[in-house]
């Protein structure tokens, strides 16, 4: 079975973002992120594999039985865009979305190219939203 390539390392948030962000807005949007998401997650920010930043952990199973740990909230401010790990495929989720402002759709991650171009409000709702949904159908940490 594969190993999980997105696993939690020591590396220090704010080296990464000093060290990997080289435009000042999306340095502003990432710090941003990390006090937004910290206040909403209630859990420090770590980084997961070189360049997600995570809030609190979830372990999920697929009926392959393939299975792992994954951030219940997270980001990386890719060069051209933010990568939000913040959404759960439910009715919910994508009503909320119809308000979020620009983004694109990803698989599992939601990509804006900067914070200017969402709504706040609503990313603070899909973010509790994902919270919720994460509790109620995997083993969470946020159950502690």
């Amino acid at each position: 079975m594969a190993k999980n390539k997105t696993t939690q390392t020591e590396v220090n948030v704010m080296d990464f973002i000093n060290s990997y962000v080289d435009n000042d807005q999306k340095k502003t949007d990432s710090n941003k992120l990390i006090e937004l998401m910290k206040e909403w997650s209630g859990f420090e920010p770590k980084m997961w594999g070189p360049t997600i930043i995570g809030f609190g952990s979830y372990h999920y199973k697929y009926a392959s039985g393939h299975e792992g740990d994954a951030p219940l909230l997270g980001f990386s401010p890719r060069k051209g865009q933010f990568s939000l790990y913040i959404y759960s495929k439910n009715k919910k989720s994508d009503e909320l979305l119809k308000d979020f402002g620009k983004f694109k759709m990803g698989k599992a991650c939601i990509y804006v190219k900067k914070l200017a171009d969402i709504d706040i409000s609503i990313l603070e709702k899909l973010c509790i939203e994902t919270i919720s949904y994460l509790n109620e159908h995997h083993e969470c940490a946020c159950r502690s």
